[in-house]
């Protein structure tokens, strides 16, 4: 491994709680920033004096602090984070993909927590949990008001407990109670199978440490049930993100030895970094390449890559890799643009920061940030269209998100239109009997996104987007 990232450690490249992140062991100085604003200190140090002397009772002189931290970041980008003791610890323990939870990766929308995917085999997936549920309720406990952290908190306990969440499914108009019981959760983040003769489908549902191994493991099993593979499909809809190694290591075993895979920018030295093709950017043990026993044909299989809204940084790393390269084609809808690079320096011995300092840049030298991917085929989630894809939430839409740094942001008109168009095509599709609504499952032979990944495969008509509408918030001005 390069000496930049032995000194970076542990990088992971998550969704809406993590993207790119840096463990680094020890503070970095730094004497070239600008003098602390010490008018600006006295006075919080003078509320901190009256909140413990005046306040009606009694303070915790430490939860003032804590909370003065975590709002101080909090108010920077929503991906900026204070991690407490238990948080940090679950913070670890996602990346590693065990922890005792429900099973659901999520973001916030209107003060509510919304569910983005439910981890496939989870609690939360057995219990019926779709994209785009509001929690409302947990136990007791009005979500309203409550931050990501504090929702995760309650939801996360001992393994074989029970935890109430109440749900609002907006296309259905209704809330209902679901009782879910803890456990540890041991995410599948890769699936695979030989679809039809000649051709293979692989999901990545998540990027932790153990996908590339699993990665080498199922393509070796589609090679070996199909030895003349004509076509692959990578499947990376609703991948929210995870480890940047193993997106490096996914993007390379497509890619030409040594291209470029991903490059960050930031104000610090280290942030400026580019990632390449080659085992010292993604193995984990020295002198042991994890994708040498993949097979040569995998170099120039014909290749389709699929990705949705749910589609978020490391996801949209590999994606944007491939399409850069011209190694694959992308359908699907455009991803949520989360290319954000987050530092996670520890506090303490069990505390920590999360902080922004970078953005991620295409191997072309696009900026994902508040952009995405944009499919170089738009291809709807079935033949009647993409009904809620306007209604759902990127990062774009997020409050005091961090633009592109390639231009001033900018309205899109259309982009309204296109929501309340879908908020009454989710009226009507509330009509329907519940049957009728469910989205197949992927790689199911009804999934059609996977039917038209195929058709793109062999060379057959494709049938394109009838509703979609690609967000450019972030665009260069026209003078």
């Amino acid at each position: 491994m390069s000496h930049k990232l032995k000194i970076a450690g542990w990088i992971c490249a998550g969704a809406l709680a993590g993207a790119l992140t840096t463990v680094s062991l020890q503070t970095v100085a730094r004497g070239s920033l600008a003098p602390l604003p010490l008018e600006e200190l006295q006075q919080l140090a003078a509320v901190f004096g009256m909140v413990k002397s005046d306040y009606v009772e009694a303070v915790d002189e430490k939860k003032l602090i804590t909370d003065a931290i975590s709002g101080m970041v909090a108010s920077l980008d929503p991906h900026s984070q204070y991690f407490d003791k238990k948080s940090f610890k679950e913070f670890r323990e996602g990346t590693s993909g065990r922890f005792v939870g429900v099973g659901i990766e999520i973001s916030q929308e209107d003060g509510l927590v919304k569910v983005v995917s439910p981890i496939e085999g989870s609690p939360a997936y057995r219990a019926g949990l779709k994209p785009n549920d509001l929690i409302t309720k947990i136990d007791d406990t009005v979500v309203k008001g409550l931050t990501l952290n504090e929702a995760v908190k309650r939801m996360r306990g001992e393994p074989n407990t029970k935890v109430m969440l109440t749900i609002f499914r907006k296309d259905e108009n209704r809330s209902f109670p679901v009782t879910i019981t803890r456990e540890e959760i041991r995410t599948q983040s890769v699936k695979g199978k030989v679809i039809e003769p000649g051709y293979g489908w692989i999901r990545l549902s998540q990027f932790q440490e153990r996908t590339v191994d699993d990665f080498v493991r199922k393509v070796d099993e589609i090679y070996k049930a199909d030895p003349n593979l004509k076509g692959l499909v990578l499947d990376l809809r609703n991948d929210p993100g995870g480890l940047l190694d193993a997106a490096v290591a996914v993007s390379a075993a497509f890619l030409p030895e040594n291209v470029t895979v991903v490059s960050t920018n930031g104000q610090l030295a280290e942030s400026k970094f580019i990632y390449k093709a080659s085992p010292e950017f993604y193995q984990r043990r020295a002198g042991a390449d994890p994708l040498r026993r993949l097979p040569a044909a995998l170099k120039t299989v014909p290749l389709v890559v699929l990705v949705n809204e749910g589609s978020a940084s490391a996801s949209e790393i590999v994606a944007g890799a491939l399409q850069d390269h011209k190694r694959a084609m992308v359908l699907g809808s455009q991803t949520f643009g989360k290319g954000s690079v987050q530092t996670v320096r520890p506090l303490g011995p069990d505390t920590g920061l999360k902080l922004t300092t970078a953005r991620y840049f295409t191997p072309s030298g696009k900026s994902i940030q508040a952009r995405g991917i944009v499919p170089d085929v738009l291809v709807d989630e079935s033949e009647e269209g993409n009904v809620f894809s306007m209604l759902r939430t990127r990062e774009a839409d997020l409050d005091k998100h961090l633009g592109s740094g390639q231009g001033a942001e900018v309205k899109d008109p259309s982009r309204e239109r296109a929501r309340e168009e879908a908020r009454k095509k989710a009226e009507e599709e509330a009509k329907k009997p519940v049957a009728e609504r469910k989205t197949p499952e992927f790689g199911s032979d009804k999934d059609f996104q996977l039917v038209q990944a195929l058709n793109q495969l062999k060379g057959r008509p494709v049938l394109i987007s009838k509703t979609q509408v690609i967000e450019r918030k972030d665009e260069k001005k026209e003078n």
